[in-house]
């Protein structure tokens, strides 16, 4: 199978809670994006004590329910996922394991609002409204750069169509003359006052990653 792109990069993961208390956990987040299907993705925390050696591994798809796993050190025992379960909090964080997935094209059904300037930056406003079963979300409205085509804001909507979550992306670096990412991201939760920073750096592409670097397997070989 050929893969498009490899990369990884260094990750730091502040979680705050309503009182404005931080942990802040390391991790690192090696990526395949494969061709008719969505990325491949492997997240491994370092630090703090508590969460050192925890990995999530990730398939994304499209309408099919992406596979997720989870390998828990102190057990030494792999999870699996259930696609009931992914509006969980992603290892106490403000995001949920179905933030984490990559953004497929067939998750979603589109609708055009408006266009909107924000912070500077000229968006379309788009309406999402998830494809797939067992979302969190009734609808996610999002804020796309019209010059470089990434998000530059997403509210997300519970199932009673109330404003949930706001994900906000900030610094944005282009690289190989073409990927545009984000170093920034915040996550902030309106109902229940907690917020989650995601700071994104070092990015590596062209890393030579295999297929087998992303198995269930290599789970509990991870360093």
């Amino acid at each position: 199978m050929k893969f498009l792109l490899a990369r990884q990069t260094e990750a730091l993961l502040p979680v705050r809670n309503a009182q404005g208390e931080e942990s802040i956990r390391e991790f690192t987040i090696k990526t395949l994006e494969v061709p008719g299907d969505g990325d491949k993705d492997l997240g491994i925390f370092h630090r703090p004590a508590d969460v050192k050696g925890t990995a999530v591994l990730t398939f994304s798809h499209g309408l099919r329910q992406d596979d997720q796993w989870l390998f828990l050190p102190e057990l030494k025992r792999i999870k699996r996922i259930s696609s009931v379960n992914k509006s969980g909090p992603f290892l106490g964080s403000e995001f949920a394991f179905e933030d984490i997935a990559s953004w497929e094209m067939d998750k979603y059904k589109y609708r055009y609002l408006r266009d909107e300037v924000l912070e500077g930056n000229d968006c379309f406003v788009v309406e999402n409204i998830p494809a797939y079963e067992y979302s969190a979300y009734s609808k996610q409205v999002e804020w796309v750069d019209k010059t470089i085509y990434q998000p530059r804001k997403i509210e997300f909507y519970d199932r009673k169509n109330t404003l949930l979550k706001t994900l906000t992306f900030y610094e944005y670096q282009q690289y190989l003359g073409q990927y545009w990412r984000a170093s920034r991201l915040e996550m902030v939760n309106h109902q229940n006052g907690k917020s989650t920073t995601l700071a994104r750096r070092n990015y590596k592409f062209q890393n030579g990653f295999k297929e087998s670097d992303f198995s269930e397997s290599a789970l509990k070989s991870v360093q």
